[in-house]
């Protein structure tokens, strides 16, 4: 049934009808959970989106030298996710979190995958990593104080702000690290920093061709 209600949705969008109202419609009449709901939404895009998301998506070669914004709690809460097996490669590259989080909340991993994304970060060689954090999420200051010291540590250049929209000051540079949507569509270029931490951590997330198979095969 999963399996149906993804191909119905995506022949809508693929037809340019806007995906709440596609995905209402074809959740309703597959009867589908808030979970099955929730998993197309965050992972089902028309074929010119899909195209258009991998064209900018960049290697992990290809980020030395370059400054790279970076959608700091958009990125803790995908790797976290990434790390506990509820996150998924969805159909443009991308990796999300399948769960409903909403805000950050600071958590006693926290602190080692802020060190490891600093880690990272010094192994590609950006010249710059900006992170910007919410500054109305809770504990956000101490979260800004870690990722400073963890681009300290590794000697990679950049700075951390907490602002009151991540999403607008995103949108001011030309490579950005976040699965957001509205922050992609804007940017010209896309690197998956959440994933390519999580790799490094010996961590891959199921992709939604793998999903949809084992869906398909449970109902046989």
């Amino acid at each position: 049934m999963l399996g149906e209600a993804y191909r119905d949705l995506k022949y809508l969008l693929n037809r340019g009808y806007r995906k709440k109202y596609a995905l209402e419609f074809v959740a309703n009449h597959y009867r589908l959970t808030l979970d099955e709901r929730h998993l197309l939404a965050r992972c089902v895009f028309s074929d010119s989106w899909v195209n258009g998301v991998r064209k900018k998506l960049l290697r992990s070669e290809e980020l030395r030298g370059k400054t790279i914004a970076i959608d700091g709690f958009n990125v803790l809460i995908t790797l976290e996710s990434l790390v506990e097996g509820k996150a998924i490669l969805c159909e443009d590259s991308l990796v999300r979190d399948l769960k409903y989080q909403g805000k950050y909340r600071f958590n006693e991993n926290t602190e080692r995958l802020l060190r490891e994304t600093g880690r990272a970060l010094g192994e590609l060689g950006v010249d710059r990593a900006v992170f910007f954090y919410g500054r109305n999420v809770p504990k956000s200051g101490v979260v800004k104080a870690l990722t400073e010291k963890s681009l300290e540590e590794f000697g990679v250049p950049g700075e951390v702000y907490l602002v009151k929209s991540p999403d607008f000051e995103l949108k001011g540079f030309e490579t950005v690290a976040t699965a957001d949507v509205g922050v992609v569509s804007k940017a010209s270029h896309v690197f998956d920093l959440a994933r390519h931490v999580a790799g490094r951590l010996g961590k891959r997330p199921q992709t939604l061709v793998e999903l949809l198979g084992k869906t398909q095969s449970s109902q046989i």
